[in-house]
């Protein structure tokens, strides 16, 4: 007898799926994990071996401006192993 299947989990609003999309742009990403809430987003980044982690969250950063609401924080980090 096979296994069960588990469920699908719920598609990411369209929202964080563009910051997502956005953020595995950069040259350099190489996971990327998105957290919303109320008042702000903040993204986390594991860079590649060959990147910098400050240059490449200042160019994460400047890649999701166009997503940005206005008043609303956001921040930025390195995602630890």
């Amino acid at each position: 007898m096979s296994e069960p299947v588990p469920p699908l989990p719920p598609p990411l609003p369209a929202r964080l799926r563009r910051i997502l999309e956005l953020v595995y742009g950069v040259d350099g990403v190489v996971e990327a994990r998105v957290w919303e809430w109320e008042a702000g987003v903040a993204v986390g980044v594991r860079p590649s071996a060959s990147s910098s982690a400050t240059e490449l969250l200042a160019r994460v950063e400047a890649q999701v401006l166009v997503v940005r609401h206005p008043g609303e924080a956001w921040s930025f980090g390195v995602l630890d192993d």
